[in-house]
């Protein structure tokens, strides 16, 4: 009888992913495979898989942190070949290295591009959330020969803030997040007012926010909306402004929490009230489950 290639037949995840791994191999009814790692003194890690593998496998690896989840990466996939995988899908809620989509000096690398071409080199297909597309239409430019499919969080981030808070006004932190301000207000009945503030970056923590004229935060119960939170500084910022226009609260909701340093302490001592975010990236601030709306792709990856 000859083995079903399309169909997952498993899980592989790392151990400090076991609980999003078990969820998703539960949603897609397979067993769940755990990678053991060891680390040798000079810093180089030895990976073992199970011994025999289905011919199609779901590899979970999230990406913040990425540089030796790379390295990873290219270490598991070639052995789950070896081991009877035909077919290897990528389960990557968070993709990193997609912010450096353009040459802003001469000779710097456009990471993007390079770190798309190496993970479409070993993937037969790569499903992530929310990735950070300002300059192409879709994933599959930067991933030649693979299946690349793109999902979004805004639907279900809008959907958890239509049931926990009351008469929110949706706001984007910048022009860049407008596209998940307004999918996230599609998914709310009634819809709420919404709209994004204007940004100027000059640097890593330096940013000058300015509201939109329109709609007015004044007695408003204000939910910043974007896909990431970094060092945090430009939702402090919109925070801090939306308050000081009169608001009676601000929240935050993002897909990706990487929230570095002090981040989150300063988002609080900046006057926010909640930080919610997915569980793409394992954070205290974990409300909403990406793990679902991996599943359904998968299936049809």
């Amino acid at each position: 009888m000859m083995r079903d290639t399309t169909a997952p037949g498993c899980v592989l995840a790392f151990d400090d992913e076991r609980d999003m791994a078990a969820a998703l191999a539960g949603a897609l009814d397979v067993p769940l495979a755990l990678i053991e790692r060891h680390r040798f003194p000079d810093g180089e890690l030895k990976l073992r898989l199970p011994a025999t593998l289905p011919a199609c496998v779901v590899l979970l690896r999230s990406l913040h942190q990425p540089n030796e989840k790379l390295v990873e990466l290219l270490i598991t996939v070639p052995a789950a070949r070896e081991l009877g995988a035909q077919r290897v899908l990528l389960a990557c809620p968070y993709l990193a290295y997609m912010r450096q989509d353009i040459a802003f000096t001469p000779g710097e690398a456009v990471s993007q591009r390079h770190i798309g071409a190496l993970l479409a080199s070993q993937f037969d297909a790569v499903v992530t959330v929310d990735p950070h597309l300002h300059r192409i239409e879709a994933l599959d430019e930067v991933m030649p020969g693979c299946r690349a499919v793109s999902l979004s969080a805004a639907a279900l981030i809008g959907d958890w803030v239509a049931r926990h808070v009351s008469r929110p006004l949706l706001l984007g932190p910048d022009e860049e997040s407008a596209q998940w301000v307004t999918e996230a207000a599609r998914a709310c009945s009634p819809a709420p007012d919404h709209g994004w503030c204007v940004k100027q970056r000059h640097g890593d923590r330096d940013v000058v926010v300015t509201l939109p004229p329109t709609p007015d935060c004044r007695g408003r119960e204000v939910v910043l909306i974007d896909d990431m939170a970094s060092t945090g500084r430009t939702l402090m910022a919109a925070a801090q402004l939306a308050l000081a226009a009169g608001a009676l609260s601000v929240d935050v909701a993002v897909t990706h929490a990487l929230f570095v340093g002090d981040a989150m302490a300063e988002l609080k001592a900046a006057g926010v009230r909640h930080v919610w975010s997915t569980d793409c990236v394992r954070h205290a601030s974990n409300a909403i489950s990406v793990v679902p709306l991996l599943a359904n792709a998968l299936r049809a990856a």
